[in-house]
């Protein structure tokens, strides 16, 4: 691996463990504000129906209970809609629809959870208690909860949305692209391979359920949200106009978060609610969701339909490719749904394949199912496992070996920087060099040998392969800042949120090596909007790209601002100071001064004529995007008596640039890898279609990753091309498992089991669908 920051061992501690693992880390149900008092929500029982009346009589004799608040509250207080997504450009001009998105539903509830009342009492048992008061009384209306219902349009989900259509996005490229030009190759095309790929409804279930608590100010007639979340200004952006106010009204403080995943980063209708309680109280306002609650309020993940076509000729080189994606949106529109299933999966196209004409196109439908957000890959496990399908279906009937078709299509290296299809431009990458590596790892030469051995046992061995690029850093704006205190330290400002991604020790050891001193000297601050610091989330592998070159440049001014005000110290000419391991040395001398003396030498002699007053600075940087890659491998084999499946072994080889710290990129390939594996093997979000109840609303139904759908052997590496667009030269790496995951795993079951039987098999992979394939086979000999 290449480390662009000093290397820290596996035995030395992140800067964030000490406190974590003593429990006095700060998660939102920890702070406890003085006079605070609790929120519960009603949240209808229905998937879709008109509210006819809201009883809140008893409840607000109830014991403990200070307030019950409605949508009329709401609207008195002129709260807006909470769905915020910038727009997206439909088919022939039209434009997405956004709907609005009540804090409180009045009129009719869209899905189950959906809240209708706010109760606040002294104690959080007493507010939970008093929901059970409140009656609402409804008129039940169909629900629909699939895709293929939600097209038909016959129940309309929004009066003013026909045929329940969000948007028809014609590609990244318009529909005077290159759609005709597609059309006209495939249906020309000597071999053309057609997939229909689902990818199942998810629950993020993050281990930290949401929560947050509003404050209101008198005094300043302002606002404190206290959230769990993916950056405060980003949560600031959302929620500040949804309550009408502008952002210096809003102060937004997130602490520590106990994983996000993309599902933090959005407005909820809770969080207006509190605030406009806390202001009609005077008092802060908490709520903490339940588990329950997060399986029906939190935005869920996924659930979409993607038909792909790949034209190849009579040798196997791809001539081009066509998809059209379908999204089953959920009730409402979150800050993201569409444009994940939209911009985000398109881009990821055409992966590491030299595919010279491209018509992907996108379609989002209303349902009455909680909204589609940002999930870890968010657009991108999608497309890459629609492409890695349908290139294997291309092998089959080409009858080329899987190996040498890709090989064959692969973009060279020396294509680099290379503009594909869409309009997007790699700035780097190897990637036959990358996939060599990964077949060295996986020992693929000996593969037939193992699957021999299996047979001998009465086991089906399979091996399936799944070349993933994704695009990483949207969203290219950030800021940081270094203010230093009297003391020697240096307090680091970052908006991005740390959710577990180790920012204050992987950024605090960055800018310590810029300023060649010890990263004890470092302390990171984030999660407030008061620090002034903008930008957007911790989302997409952004982070240390985007942060990361913020950081350098706020390095780069400290330096060159230091440099001036040690010119004056040591009386020499600007020219003539150099800087390196923290010190100020005049050139060719043995004079020199410390950073540290010259921040604070820079407060009494500074302000005059060109030399700074304060080495504090502040800085921003925009971050082109870079395009992380990989190839990962999984080894399966399989009972066929029995349908059990282990995954062997699984490989993993990426690029994400040069690497900031060994340890948290392995962490995080294979925390991704957990969560591509729980789609592709055990996890689903089933609605009964009639009610429009979360079948699977408890962990009881709902099966999330564990230890015994992890790979029996994990071996990963690195195989890094720096990123040309940042200084730093990262790419990312936060999601790479699970984009990559889901396609190596379902390419496995499909090789392993024989006559074909599982080509085409669905996640999840469960035991039983994997039996039933294994009996097609042997009944199909």
């Amino acid at each position: 691996m290449t480390a662009t920051t000093s290397r820290r061992s596996k035995n030395e501690p992140r800067v964030e463990d000490d406190a974590l693992v003593r429990g006095a880390g700060r998660f939102t149900d920890d702070p406890r504000l003085p006079n605070q008092v609790y929120g519960a929500f009603v949240r209808s029982p229905h998937a879709h129906a008109r509210i006819l009346k809201v009883d809140t009589e008893a409840a607000r004799k109830a014991k403990k209970v200070l307030a019950v608040l409605t949508a009329a509250d709401m609207k008195a207080a002129g709260v807006a809609s909470v769905s915020r997504h910038p727009p997206v450009p439909g088919r022939g001009g039209a434009t997405m629809a956004l709907p609005f998105r009540p804090s409180l539903a009045g009129d009719k509830v869209l899905h189950v959870g959906e809240p209708v009342a706010l109760v606040v009492a002294e104690t959080a048992a007493a507010a939970q208690d008093a929901v059970d008061l409140v009656v609402v009384e409804y008129e039940e209306l169909p629900a629909v909860v699939d895709l293929a219902t939600a097209m038909k349009g016959e129940t309309q989900i929004h009066a003013d949305v026909p045929g329940n259509l969000v948007v028809d996005w014609p590609g990244t490229l318009g529909e005077a692209g290159q759609q005709n030009e597609v059309a006209d190759i495939i249906a020309k095309a000597p071999h053309v391979a057609k997939v229909r790929v689902t990818n199942q409804r998810m629950v993020v279930a993050a281990m930290e359920t949401r929560g947050a608590t509003g404050v209101y100010d008198k005094a300043t007639d302002s606002y404190t949200l206290h959230a769990c979340s993916q950056s405060a200004d980003a949560l600031r952006a959302q929620v500040a106009p949804a309550m009408g106010v502008p952002n210096d009204k809003m102060r937004v403080i997130t602490e520590d978060v106990g994983g996000a995943f993309g599902m933090k980063t959005p407005v909820y209708p809770e969080y207006p609610a509190l605030l406009v309680a806390a202001r009609q109280l005077g008092r802060p306002v908490h709520w903490q969701a339940t588990r329950s609650e997060s399986f029906v309020t939190d935005t869920q993940a996924r659930d979409t339909i993607t038909e792909a076509e790949l034209a190849l000729d009579e040798s196997g080189k791809f001539l081009a490719l066509r998809m059209r994606h379908l999204c089953n949106q959920g009730a409402y529109v979150s800050n993201a749904g569409v444009r994940l299933n939209t911009n985000n999966f398109a881009c990821c196209l055409p992966a590491m394949y030299l595919i010279p004409k491209i018509d992907a196109s996108a379609a989002c439908y209303f349902s009455n199912t909680l909204p589609i957000g940002p999930y870890r890959g968010a657009g991108r496990p999608e497309a890459n496992y629609a492409l890695e399908k349908v290139v294997e279906e291309a092998a089959r009937i080409t009858g080329i070996d899987k190996i040498k078709l890709r090989k064959k299509n692969f973009i060279p290296k020396s294509k680099m920087p290379y503009k594909t299809a869409v309009g997007t431009v790699y700035d780097s990458g190897d990637f036959p060099g990358l996939f060599e590596k990964a077949l060295t790892v996986a020992d693929y030469a000996n593969f037939a040998k193992r699957k021999r051995e299996s047979a001998k046992r009465k086991k089906y061995r399979g091996i399936g392969i799944s070349c993933m690029l994704e695009h990483a850093g949207s969203l290219p704006l950030e800021e940081a800042s270094a203010t230093f205190t009297d003391g020697d330290t240096i307090v680091l400002g970052c908006n991005v949120q740390s959710t577990g991604q180790s920012h204050a020790t992987v950024f605090g050891r960055l800018l310590a090596g810029k300023l060649g001193i010890d990263p004890k000297h470092i302390r990171h601050k984030h999660g407030d909007t008061a620090l002034g610091l903008t930008g957007f989330a911790s989302v997409g592998s952004r982070s240390a790209m985007c942060a990361g070159n913020a950081i350098v440049h706020v390095a780069d001014v400290v330096i060159a601002k230091g440099k001036k005000v040690a010119s004056a110290l040591l009386e020499a000419s600007e020219s003539d100071i150099q800087f390196g391991d923290g010190m100020f040395t005049v050139v060719g001398t043995d004079r020199k001064i410390s950073l540290f003396d010259v921040a604070r030498r820079a407060k009494e002699i500074g302000g005059k004529g060109d030399i700074p007053a304060t080495l504090d600075t502040k800085d921003k940087a925009e971050t082109p995007l870079t395009y992380p890659n990989g190839c990962h491998i999984a080894e399966v084999e399989i009972d066929p008596d029995t349908g059990h499946m282990d995954i062997v072994t699984y490989t993993a080889v990426d690029d994400p640039g040069n690497v900031l710290d060994e340890i948290v990129v392995e962490g995080q390939v294979q925390g991704s890898l957990a969560q591509g594996l729980g789609q592709a093997l055990i996890e689903n979000a089933v609605y009964d279609a009639d009610s429009g109840q979360l079948i699977t609303g408890s962990f009881m139904d709902y099966g999330m990753p564990h230890a015994e759908i992890m790979p029996i052997e994990f071996r990963d590496a690195i195989y890094a091309v720096p990123a040309t667009t940042n200084p730093l030269g990262v790419k990312g790496s936060g999601e790479a498992g699970t984009t990559a995951a889901i396609a190596a795993v379902m390419n496995a079951v499909a090789d392993a089991i024989p006559n074909g039987a599982a080509n085409y098999m669905e996640m999840p992979a469960t035991p039983s669908k994997i039996w039933e394939a294994c009996q097609k086979a042997a009944q199909a000999k």
